[in-house]
């Protein structure tokens, strides 16, 4: 007689491979999860400061941290010799540039960026086209706080172009050319707002979809960690000869 049954007898080497990755591999799935949790809770509270009442930064200017994602107000005088252009600025597939005006605030020396919206190459004249009949106004718009791009490959102009025109904004580079002391914030002027300027922003979505993607991926790759070791463990024992 022939015995085929499967005897389970754990080897020593794959033991300690299934020891060391089921435990990374289910600590990843659980990080991914822990941190589509976090990217949840940061688009509610997006979200819910979105629908908040607009702010007026003539009453004070609180944390920039609390501004994020707030809609504003803010009246004051452009500085429109401040300006500055951020090049290749895509709309419709034209290029243009995005114009980055300061605001001192009235009644006080604070000065927030505006960011006016978007002009294309064949409407920039000048400083002079920037400009408006009377700099007093009054601004509407979302928070924003630039970031300089994960690789700089040269920083902006500071020459002596009538605008500079540069490839990215920082608050950091924007006081280093002006002089000025800014918030450390932006405002995206709303579309609402008259003088001209396209203003299309695009709405930021925070989703958890790919952490959750992730977190599957690695619960599998331990899944399969575990099923190789078991069939590995599996061995048939050696045929034997039974005589009755």
């Amino acid at each position: 007689m022939t015995s085929s049954a499967r005897q389970f007898h754990a080897q020593a080497i794959p033991t300690m491979i299934m020891v060391f990755l089921v435990p990374l591999f289910s600590g990843l799935g659980i990080w991914q999860l822990d941190r589509a949790e976090q990217k949840r809770n940061l688009s509610a509270s997006q979200e819910t400061r979105r629908k908040m009442p607009a702010l007026s930064l003539n009453n004070g200017v609180p944390e920039a941290d609390d501004l994020a994602f707030r809609q504003v107000s803010a009246e004051g005088e452009y500085l429109v010799d401040k300006t500055v252009l951020i090049e290749n600025r895509k709309h419709l597939g034209k290029t243009g540039f995005h114009v980055i005006t300061p605001l001192r605030l009235n009644g006080s020396d604070q000065v927030v960026l505006v960011n006016r919206g978007w002009i294309p190459l064949s409407q920039y004249d000048g400083i002079e086209s920037l400009a408006l009949q009377n700099n007093n106004v009054e601004v509407r718009g979302t928070i924003h706080r630039p970031q300089a791009p994960a690789i700089e490959l040269g920083k902006p102009d500071k020459g002596v172009k009538a605008i500079p025109q540069w490839p990215y904004l920082t608050l950091e580079n924007y006081s280093a050319w002006s002089g000025l002391q800014v918030l450390p914030i932006t405002i995206l002027q709303s579309p609402d707002d008259p003088h001209g300027f396209v203003r299309r922003w695009p709405q930021s979505s925070i989703s958890d979809g790919m952490h959750i993607g992730y977190a599957i991926q690695w619960f599998a790759f331990a899944l399969i960690t575990l099923i190789i070791w078991w069939r590995l463990s599996l061995s048939r024992p050696k045929d034997k000869e039974v005589q009755a």
